[in-house]
């Protein structure tokens, strides 16, 4: 870090996220539109205007979750220094973290059933604040526990008491 603050962090997460990220939203969207479907052919007279709106509504779904996880990619970032973690996240909003290596309490890497099929893990980075946890989310996960490795070491080496 320099005296005159963060410069933009540099890592994305490993480019497979981006098909895990669309997993999830598929297994979100999907049935929130096929619902949608259902309702209108169960629970309606099926009018036109309705059938175009259920339509546009189901669309709109499966366009997110194929739109959010590139876009996301895109813009999400991260990167380890010597002083601090930090991400940054958000489309309209850019939300940064940051972590000071003596603030850092725990280290965790977490690899769901449906990561473990791409290929990846989340690191999170916890510490004292009421702001709540850092995670780098999608790394592989060869990278995560190097990371996690490489955190530990590092907050161990650093003075302060992490409070």
């Amino acid at each position: 870090m320099s005296a005159t603050g963060l410069r933009p962090p540099r890592h994305r997460a490993d480019p497979r996220a981006v098909a895990w990220w669309t997993a999830r939203w598929l297994m979100l969207m999907v049935p929130l539109a096929g619902a949608a479907v259902v309702a209108y052919l169960l629970f309606t007279v099926r009018p036109g205007w309705l059938g175009v709106l259920v339509a546009v509504f189901a669309a709109g779904c499966l366009v997110l979750a194929v739109v959010a996880p590139r876009m996301s990619y895109r813009v999400e970032r991260w990167e380890v220094t010597d002083d601090a973690v930090y991400t940054r996240r958000g489309l309209l909003t850019h939300t940064w973290k940051v972590a000071p290596m003596s603030r850092i309490q725990r280290v965790d890497t977490a690899r769901g059933p449906v990561q473990r099929l791409f290929g990846l893990a989340d690191v999170t980075v916890t510490t004292a604040s009421s702001a709540g946890a850092i995670t780098i989310a999608g790394l592989g996960h060869e990278l995560a526990a190097d990371l996690a490795a490489h955190l530990t070491t590092r907050t161990q080496a650093t003075p302060g008491d992490a409070t």
